[in-house]
């Protein structure tokens, strides 16, 4: 977290990439965001991003449907 250039590195489901955090007033280091375009455009509650990371997890671990 750089608040004085407004930037931030993000890990994204392993990929880690800087960000802007412009959009995003008061983000502190270990805050969930949503992430748009290279910007950071919401904080995300902890709890509510647990339960979508798990369920992320869960999706993948799903064998992929026959088509």
């Amino acid at each position: 977290l750089d608040a004085d250039s407004d930037q931030a590195t993000v890990d994204l489901g392993g990929v880690r990439k800087a960000i802007s955090i412009a959009l995003t007033p008061g983000v502190a280091a270990g805050d969930y965001v949503i992430v748009h375009v290279g910007h950071a455009i919401g904080v995300v509650d902890p709890e509510e991003a647990e339960r979508t990371l798990a369920l992320f997890a869960e999706l993948a671990a799903q064998p992929e449907a026959a088509a």
